[in-house]
């Protein structure tokens, strides 16, 4: 397993993600949860762009990511090494550790404090959330998620292949939980027991602040259960997406996202 995912070239694994990327937008236009407004190919232009600078973010760090795991694997340091596990539990409670601080945690965070959440709320703007919404985020943004991630390879013990697994899969279920696809309600019930389906993750995008301020989880629901977090709306097409101070059409464009967490805002949000 982990000579797979060493040798898979990493034009293998970005094919692999815009592959789903492509899929799961097809799949909106016959089965959508909602009939979201606006011009869907302007609204992915803007997306993709954001898309394309958390690639490049991701790859100006790589090697460090790389680097620590190497580090980690050749010192066999980390709580996960200690633990003297065999591979596939070394496996499972890895990626399951850096879904909790590389992904739960550091998302969070973003939400209680104030100077986070201005990089943050880039992603919260979007009025029309779909699978192309999922790596929405601010180049400062996918900076501090790089951060989480270098901890939590560090801290637990995870070698490199470990980490190729999980951010393939990260990647995958976010374009999936951010999808407009409508799933049968109680298959999208059942899987959010497990992982974060569509309907879960929608009520994160509400524009009603304590529901904004839930479902942080990305892969694993248990997250939200365990850490009480987790809220549950019965019907998401009533949800309205976005955030109320960002109406304003011009908060959809580049430019203007860029430059938006260093404006000076009133936002009615309370932080840590």
């Amino acid at each position: 397993m982990a000579e797979f995912f060493e040798h898979i070239p990493s034009w293998y694994r970005t094919a692999i993600l815009v592959a789903g990327l492509v899929i799961l937008w097809a799949i909106e236009g016959v089965i959508p949860r909602m009939r979201l407004q606006g011009n869907k190919y302007r609204h992915a232009r803007t997306n993709l762009f954001f898309t394309l600078t958390t690639a490049i973010v991701n790859f100006a760090f790589a090697f460090l990511i790389i680097r620590a795991a190497q580090w980690a694997g050749e010192k066999h340091l980390g709580v996960l090494y200690s633990m003297k596990l065999p591979v596939w539990a070394h496996a499972v409670l890895a990626i399951l550790m850096m879904d909790l601080i590389g992904a739960y945690l550091v998302h969070y965070i973003q939400h209680k404090i104030a100077w986070m959440w201005h990089f943050h709320k880039i992603h919260h703007t979007d009025n029309a959330v779909d699978a192309t919404t999922a790596l929405r985020h601010h180049p400062v943004e996918s900076v501090f998620r790089v951060a989480a991630l270098l901890a939590a390879i560090v801290s637990m013990g995870i070698p490199v292949w470990m980490v190729m697994a999980y951010q393939s899969l990260s990647a995958l279920m976010s374009q999936f939980n951010h999808a407009n696809i409508r799933l049968p309600r109680r298959l999208d019930k059942a899987l959010s027991w497990i992982i974060v389906s569509p309907d879960m993750h929608k009520v994160h995008h509400s524009r009603y602040q304590p529901e904004t301020d839930s479902n942080y989880a990305n892969i694993f629901s248990i997250w939200d259960r365990l850490f009480g977090t987790f809220v549950k709306v019965e019907d998401t097409t009533r949800l309205q997406y976005g955030l109320d101070e960002y109406q304003d059409a011009r908060y959809q464009e580049i430019g203007t996202l860029l430059k938006t967490p260093w404006e000076k805002t009133h936002e009615p949000k309370h932080f840590l």
